[in-house]
């Protein structure tokens, strides 16, 4: 008998599969929703939505009947020792890059197919536009996602591709690639960004023994009469995620150069 057949744990990967299907979700599904879009029976399910919701892994939706994914995993995430060294290092220099540019800047790591947002730090100015811990958004679509995505070995970038097209998300390859090249040739990244028509995106790698590990950004808005133009913030965005990388025991900001 096969290993993966001898230690099955049915109620366990019932578990599972709700909190993987209701992950990418940001709609109140209900029981009989949860249960089509699996595929099992009300009965199978029930009693595990109960017991997700007791141990505060789902929630219900204010005035409806329906489950969303609380914080709760993301929470557990964020105590994970890699996660909480890398915020430990890297919230300091957060908070002086956003004070000395007057812009606020995030930090975001690579989960499969998306970007997620792991920590921010507000602009101490007056205007700003500021992006919320745990938001996500698909790798090809995010300058931190490219950011990461230029930074990786050959090998890595081959599987991260073949990932993105086996869970058919939509983006264009081609373009991606040279954007990836653009970025690994200047050491960070300048791109208007796909959300907000006023903002550039500023990006550069966080390294940990030559690999990046996460992506500090400067969503950069234009203003009139302001301390930092944009080559002046791309300088110190690069400036703080080498101290971020050196901190982390690494270099950073490879081949920076004119913006």
């Amino acid at each position: 008998m096969a290993v993966s057949q001898r230690y099955r744990a049915p109620a366990l990967e019932k578990g599972l599969e709700i909190l993987e299907f209701l992950a990418p979700r940001s709609a109140p599904l209900t029981l009989s929703e949860i249960s089509s879009g699996l595929g099992r029976s009300k009965s199978e399910i029930f009693r595990m939505l109960q017991v997700l919701e007791e141990r505060g892994y789902l929630t219900r939706a204010h005035g409806a009947e329906g489950y969303l994914l609380s914080n709760r995993l993301f929470m557990l995430g964020m105590e994970h020792p890699p996660i909480k060294g890398l915020l430990e290092v890297a919230l300091p220099v957060m908070h002086a890059l956003a004070t000395t540019i007057l812009q606020p800047c995030h930090l975001a790591v690579a989960s499969e197919e998306i970007i997620i947002v792991i920590a921010r730090v507000e602009s101490p100015g007056d205007l700003g536009f500021v992006v919320r811990v745990g938001h996500r958004r698909p790798i090809p679509h995010s300058t931190s996602g490219l950011v990461l995505y230029a930074f990786q070995s050959e090998s890595t970038r081959n599987r991260w591709l073949e990932m993105l097209d086996r869970r058919q998300v939509r983006y264009d390859r081609g373009r991606m690639i040279v954007a990836a090249r653009s970025i690994a040739s200047r050491g960070y990244a300048s791109i208007a960004s796909e959300v907000v028509a006023c903002v550039t995106d500023l990006s550069a790698p966080i390294l940990l023994n030559g690999a990046p590990i996460a992506a500090l950004t400067v969503p950069f808005v234009e203003q009139r009469g302001a301390r930092a133009g944009r080559r002046q913030a791309i300088e110190r965005l690069c400036a703080a995620a080498a101290e971020i990388s050196r901190g982390l025991g690494s270099g950073g900001c490879p081949g920076e150069g004119g913006a």
